[in-house]
């Protein structure tokens, strides 16, 4: 890894292997993880430890453990407090529940200590052979890390229809597009490629683009480009080797990070950071994988090498590069490698494979001279709140649920709202037009999208307007929520449905 793929905290912290003493140690709260997190954990904590590190291990718990003791968010209350003080964090795989149960444990403790950027370098290893092997694959993903879907803010609206919102800010596109220009920069990268989906989502994922585009002028010795993200994932296929940093929305940027760390040997040698102005978090990308658990059989380079960027964050570079020629040389050897990685050789235990990489530190002698990392912080983006000279509330939609015929529907509708200021614009079913309709539309959901505007061109809708036609709706159909239809600066702050004119 890079030595400045994380700015150290204290540069002038930096010091040869074994030079550390116990005043001088980093606190670094340690999470062991569930499943094959405590196998991976040790091991690496025991590669650290020999190397030289100058580290205070501070374990705490998180995960199952906690969910099973009815913390609902599955961190408690005293691994929060020992995260807020030491500020620095190696996290094992914790166990999430897929489709039901409690909060991700990975989700909660980013977005409580607002690690926006995560970070997750995908380089070539020496000794792991893939299809792409040869090819110079180098880049770095930044995947914004807290806003988008993974905001987690979701309803059933209807008892057959879920919805999810994608939350997007003119101050979260700033800060990671900020810190994506700032790494390349920092790291004599050429080129940084925004990835969205902005011909679809003109407002979230168009929002990234354009805040993209106006800030790119600033970094003049940096190329920069668009990709829309389902050509990213082809060009990662056919022509990796082109893709240097790539900054991209929290779905996006999870989706394409595997999909890169498959290109260099797979999520059982991808180490990620998670940053923010307070809390570093350094991790492993696989999960848990229980179903291997206790067995020896787990590969821990992914977290020893998370722990190479945590030991650069912390101003100890010489530390980490030693750690990493030993491991290189023993994934280069292919002697003593753990089944994933296993070729020519039979594959040997979690320990066994640890012992390989100690062995292998005598070759790799301590650093006489600190080992040099840039000197970047987390980069302060200035308040970007927009504040629009015009503001226009020019009609509302209104969300109904509704089970008989959309003509129906309307027809009541408009009966009920005759001597409001509104007039029913149209109707639309998972943001297909469906009244009036231009095409019949089959298989409608009960979850209906009636968008109202005002009957006298330019009025503009109060909040008592929009409660009198809530309660003129109510009459006829149940309402579920409301976006108001506002313009700013002329504008319009929404989108159109399928079909709309």
């Amino acid at each position: 890894m890079p030595d400045s793929i994380i700015p150290p905290t204290d540069p002038a912290a930096q010091r040869p292997a074994g030079m550390g003493t116990q005043a001088a140690r980093t606190p670094v709260v340690l999470l062991p993880g569930d499943g094959i997190g405590p196998e991976v954990t040790a091991a690496t904590r025991r590669i650290c430890d020999a190397a030289g590190a100058a580290i205070d291990w501070r374990a705490a718990e998180a995960g199952a453990a906690c969910f099973a003791k009815g913390i609902a968010t599955g961190v408690p209350r005293a691994t929060l407090d020992l995260v807020a003080e030491a500020g620095v964090v190696l996290k094992a795989p914790l166990e999430t529940a897929v489709g039901y149960g409690g909060k991700s444990v990975n989700v909660t403790l980013r977005n409580l200590f607002e690690m926006y950027g995560n970070l997750r370098p995908v380089k070539e290893l020496p000794g792991v052979k893939t299809p792409f092997s040869g090819r110079g694959i180098d880049m770095l993903i930044v995947r914004e890390n807290i806003e988008d879907l993974y905001a987690g803010i979701e309803h059933m609206q209807t008892p057959n229809v879920a919805q999810s919102l994608k939350l997007m800010s003119v101050q979260g596109c700033d800060r990671i597009l900020r810190l994506a220009f700032t790494l390349a920069q920092a790291e004599g990268r050429k080129r940084v490629t925004c990835v969205t989906k902005a011909n679809i989502m003109k407002l979230t994922e168009g929002m990234m683009k354009r805040r993209f585009e106006a800030m790119a002028p600033q970094y003049p010795g940096i190329a920069a480009d668009h990709l829309i993200v389902d050509n990213c994932a082809h060009q990662m296929v056919i022509r990796p080797e082109r893709l240097d940093v790539i900054v991209t929305s929290n779905l996006f940027g999870d989706i394409l990070s595997d999909l890169a760390a498959g290109l260099v040997g797979g999520l059982g040698v991808a180490p990620s950071a998670n940053v923010g102005a307070r809390v570093a978090m350094f991790e492993a990308v696989h999960g848990s994988a229980p179903d291997i658990a206790g067995k020896g059989l787990a590969n821990p380079t992914a977290l020893l090498l998370a722990a190479c960027m945590m030991l650069r964050h912390i101003g100890q570079g010489a530390i980490a590069q030693r750690i990493e020629k030993a491991l290189f040389r023993t994934l280069e050897a292919g002697t003593a490698l753990t089944a994933d990685l296993a070729r020519a050789h039979p594959p040997v235990s979690t320990g066994a494979f640890t012992d390989a990489v100690i062995a292998a530190l005598e070759l790799a002698p301590p650093a006489q001279a600190p080992v040099a990392a840039a000197k970047l912080a987390t980069p302060a983006v200035p308040a970007a709140t927009i504040v629009p000279e015009k503001r226009e509330v020019i009609g509302v939609d209104v969300f109904v649920e509704s089970r008989g015929p959309v003509r129906q529907l309307a027809e009541a509708v408009e009966q009920t709202i005759g001597d409001t200021p509104f007039v029913l614009k149209m109707i639309s079913n998972r943001g297909a037009q469906a009244w009036p309709a231009t095409v019949e539309l089959e298989d409608m959901v009960d979850h209906w999208r009636c968008r109202f505007v005002m009957k006298k061109p330019g009025a503009w809708a109060t909040e008592g307007h929009i409660l009198a036609l809530l309660q003129r709706v109510s009459l006829v159909t149940s309402w579920i929520h409301i976006e108001k239809l506002q313009r700013f600066d002329g504008e319009d702050g929404f989108s159109k449905a399928q079909g709309e004119a």
